[in-house]
């Protein structure tokens, strides 16, 4: 089993009996750790969270009423421990009740809940805590999400008076008057699942029934995932006490202005800072005091009358910010953030409950593009060129922590990516989501729950309903926009939040979409860019015949440089299986058969698990052995197709483009298509392919017209920039093309140099490589880029012949947790190829995960050196692995 540095999740590559054993022990330290960090985190703001010490029991074992299971000298015999934050299914797993669903075809041992009947997963859970309420003290109970509908019990008592419903909708309770004077409490939920649960047997959301429900959508299966079998039910995410005086500070809401056209470096002209707040008085008393904020050392500050049993909002009065620190998106500058500290102290003196908002000043505005006939995003001021990935979910069963969101987010932005778009099927994301985007600079499209497949925009036999029908889900309007303006006010101080959707593919019911975006929205946010859903053209007008979004699957190299689409192109994608470990942790060792094209058969669990064909694209660098000798070979197509899908979107920026999203960029499930990096936080070629076409300042080969090209997707004029073009041939044979000085100004992609002819005559015979460079003055390589070449007959014949390469490893560690790795090849050798770095228990040569390279699957030169730097957390002692298409496995101690 492999080491996961950031102890984040295990996964298996050993038997389904000994995996469960190990997901159960890793969760219980998980959670311990966890458990840690958010107890120090939360106190800090009179707040603490309850998600360890809970039990539960199905609702078939209970035969006692709410009422009586609450009281805390009622015996819960029997209950099992429950993962709360967690589902029915994550607790089932902890216990050794069912296998683990991810790996091979386990998830079928596993009872349906369309078979069963909702109330097999109908659970009771129970939580036993200490605390009472001082004087003049509130005392609240907070769920951030609970799935599906539930009723709330506490020391005897029904908290709720109507039994909450929707999955995306919080709730909060005042449980002052019901704590225990000894302050030992009993807190008791019972869980139902969403009703109904539809037919998961087969399609895009089974029956499509799963959408009456204002839940998300894929949990009754998709084309990259099979069903979850209890739906996800349970409560899913945190649950908190929280201690205040007198007055509650609820939703604050920061809005930063930031007029006019900014550069991203020298001083800034001020920006405008509107804070607003809303305070609850759940006493029978008036209260006065006052509501301020302080930020970067100016202080804010309102009085405030709040009647008895009322909730007001204040807005502040507005602050000018001299010379801000201003926040970019990935690639075009930094992410500096502020915090806020906002608080309400009664009489002015007493501070009765705080809040601390992180801020990042910056403004999003959109414009058309009339040549484009699509939107363009601009950030302060500045048009962006949007280079996206789709995201579906962290984890397909919401295991969620802030290091597992951190690591995605971070692999995002390594991938060079500016946006990501949570697709409409899944969830409105958690809060530790989007800060990682604002650390790391990811703008974000979020989707609200609606999809095209489920909700009605297609003919479909597999659905129960028709079109009709379909199209006026969910059932119940009001809870969907009850659920929408919660969330909304959940993550809309997030500076990385860019966009709103209506829906994937469809737009909501005409009664929902009204009133988000002409009632909700303005009220609650007014900042953003409400798209009414994802292909709509608003966003991008289709004015082409035969363009579209897409294209999905592998493609030719030459389709992404000449195959025109959607102008802002919400999705387009490829394939994505992971290398031979990453196989090896979820496919049992007897189903490890590589697929085969020419007889058009797959592997059962292969199948299983969503592959989706790489077709003749595997065949050009030799037929595959064996599945080993398939993921390896994958790996170069894996490469191949993501630099070259980014590279012919940005070669049309702002002629045909004015942004692409990647179909998709991870997944949740251990599926076999559309990710960077699977769902051990364990990576592939997809991710550093995409990385090089991706790169902000970027040299570049257009295939179809045999162009050297320069993209620059910042804001100012690169000047003084060599360019270096070279062919290297199978030997290692250096044939110098051309070298010579250019400039490119900002936010601009541009034909420099026609090579076409000397390149097909150079690889006509055998195949070879090219080699771009981008220089700078100082001589420092500022864009890199080897592409390797097919003979004329389109078959890479001479890489399957290279000769081995000599390739020296030395390794540097700061005892931090990084690693500069150099590698060096000879000259009078060829090159060598296509290398993959990995860091390794240096007992059992396992990998450990994540770890972060700044480059990998790595080509060197001949006579050339090259230093990747790897950042990680594990403090245990570690070996480096390097292997090569041309280069034999090495292991490297790392001291």
């Amino acid at each position: 089993m492999f080491r996961n540095s950031l102890q984040l999740r295990i996964f298996h590559t050993v038997s389904p009996e000994r995996a469960g054993a190990d997901t159960r022990m890793f969760f219980k330290y998980t959670r311990f750790l966890l458990l840690l960090v958010s107890a120090f985190s939360l106190r800090a703001q009179s707040q603490y969270e309850l998600n360890t010490g809970w039990t539960c029991a199905p609702i078939r074992d209970v035969k006692v009423a709410g009422t009586e299971l609450s009281q805390p000298g009622y015996a819960l015999s029997g209950w099992m421990p429950a993962v709360v934050p967690g589902t029915v299914l994550t607790t089932l797993l902890e216990n050794g009740k069912v296998p683990d669903p991810f790996y091979g075809m386990n998830n079928e041992r596993i009872p349906d809940i369309y078979d069963t009947g909702r109330d097999y997963y109908t659970y009771w859970f129970a939580k036993d805590f200490t605390e009472k309420a001082g004087r003049n003290e509130e005392v609240w109970l907070h769920f951030r999400g609970i799935n599906y509908s539930c009723d709330v019990f506490l020391n005897g008592q029904k908290v709720n008076a109507q039994t909450h419903k929707g999955m995306f909708l919080r709730q909060r309770y005042r449980i002052t008057d019901l704590l225990a004077k000894d302050g030992k409490n009993r807190l008791a939920v019972i869980v139902h699942p969403p009703d109904p649960v539809g037919n998961a047997e087969r399609g895009q959301g089974g029956d499509g029934t799963i959408a009456r429900n204002v839940s998300h959508q894929y949990v009754a299966g998709w084309d990259w995932i099979q069903p979850i079998r209890d739906r996800n039910t349970g409560i899913w995410d945190k649950v908190t006490i929280e201690k205040t005086g007198a007055v509650d500070l609820k939703n604050p809401h920061v809005v930063t202005r930031v007029p006019g056209v900014r550069k991203v470096k020298g001083p800034q002209a001020p920006a405008q800072i509107q804070v607003s707040a809303e305070l609850e008085n759940p006493t029978g008393k008036t209260v006065t005091g006052t509501l301020q904020y302080t930020l970067d050392g100016q202080t804010i500050a309102k009085e405030v009358t709040i009647a008895a049993n009322s909730t007001v909002a204040v807005a502040l009065p507005e602050l000018t910010l001299p010379n801000p620190h201003l926040w970019w998106p990935h690639g075009y500058g930094p992410q500096p953030l502020y915090t806020l500290p906002l608080s309400f102290a009664v009489d002015g003196k007493k501070v009765s409950d705080r809040d601390t908002v992180t801020v990042g000043v910056r403004e999003i505005q959109t414009e058309w593009n009339t040549h484009t006939r699509s939107k363009q995003v601009l950030v302060n001021g500045q048009k962006v060129f949007i280079k996206g990935g789709n995201w579906i979910i962290s984890d397909a069963m919401l295991r969620f922590t802030p290091e597992r969101y951190d690591a995605e987010i971070r692999f995002h932005r390594d991938m060079n990516l500016n946006l990501i778009r949570i697709w409409g099927g899944a969830l409105s994301e958690r809060p530790e989501f989007y800060q990682a985007c604002d650390k790391y600079g990811l703008l974000v499209i979020q989707d609200f729950w609606m999809s095209g497949d489920c909700n009605g925009r297609w003919l479909d036999p597999i659905k129960k309903d028709d079109q009709w029908t379909r199209r006026q889900y969910p059932d119940d309007h009001g809870l969907f926009l009850t659920s929408a303006a919660d969330q909304i006010k959940l993550i809309r101080n997030h500076a990385s939040l860019a966009m709103w959707c209506g829906g994937n593919e469809i737009t909501p019911p005409e009664d929902i979409l009204l009133s988000l975006r002409d009632s909700i929205l303005p009220a609650l946010d007014g900042t953003r860019w409400f798209i009414d859903y994802s292909n709509s053209d608003s966003m991008s007008f289709n004015s082409i015949g035969g363009n579209g979004d897409g294209p999905y699957g592998i493609q030719p190299i030459n389709t992404f440089w000449e195959h025109r689409t959607f102008p802002f192109n919400s999705e387009v994608g490829s394939v994505g299986v992971g290398d031979y470990e990453s196989l090896t942790r979820f496919i049992p060792e007897q189903n490890l058969i590589a697929p085969d094209f020419e007889k058009r058969t797959v592997d059962s669990v292969w199948d299983y698990h969503k592959y989706i064909g790489y077709d003749q694209y595997i065949a050009p660098y030799g037929k595959a052995k064996d599945a080993q000798d398939f993921a390896r070979k994958a790996q170069l197509v894996n490469y191949d197709q993501y630099r070259a899908l980014m590279e012919g979107f940005s070669s049309h920026m702002w002629d045909w483009y004015t942004g692409t999203i990647i179909w998709k960029t991870q997944n949740p499930w251990t599926a076999l298509r559309g990710q960077m990096y699977d769902c051990y936080l364990d990576v592939n070629a997809c991710l550093y392919g995409l990385r090089n076409g991706s790169a902000p300042l970027h040299i570049m080969y257009d295939p179809v017209q045999g162009m050297v090209m320069l993209v620059n997707n910042g804001f100012e004029t690169k000047r003084d920039l060599m360019m270096v073009v070279k062919t290297y041939d199978l030997a290692g044979k250096e044939t110098l093309v051309t070298q010579v000085f250019n400039e490119i100004q900002g936010s601009t992609a541009k034909n420099f140099l026609p090579i076409k002819s000397t390149v097909d005559a150079f690889r006509a015979k055998e195949g070879g490589f090219l080699s771009l460079q981008l220089l700078d003055t100082d001589q420092n390589v500022v864009s890199d880029n080897l592409y390797w070449l097919p003979d004329s007959t389109g078959q890479y014949s001479g890489l399957q012949k290279m000769k081995k390469a000599s390739l020296s490893i030395a390794t540097k560690a700061d005892g931090k947790g990084k690693i500069e790795v150099t590698l060096s090849n000879p000259a009078n050798g060829p090159v060598a190829f296509f290398n993959r770095l990995a860091l390794v228990d240096p007992k059992t040569k396992e990998r450990i995960l994540p770890v972060f390279f700044d480059d990998n699957y790595v080509s060197v030169r001949p006579g050339e050196q090259k230093t990747v730097t790897l950042d990680y957390t594990s403090s245990d002692p570690v070996e480096l692995s390097v292997e090569g298409w041309n280069v034999q496995k090495l292991y490297v101690p790392v001291r």
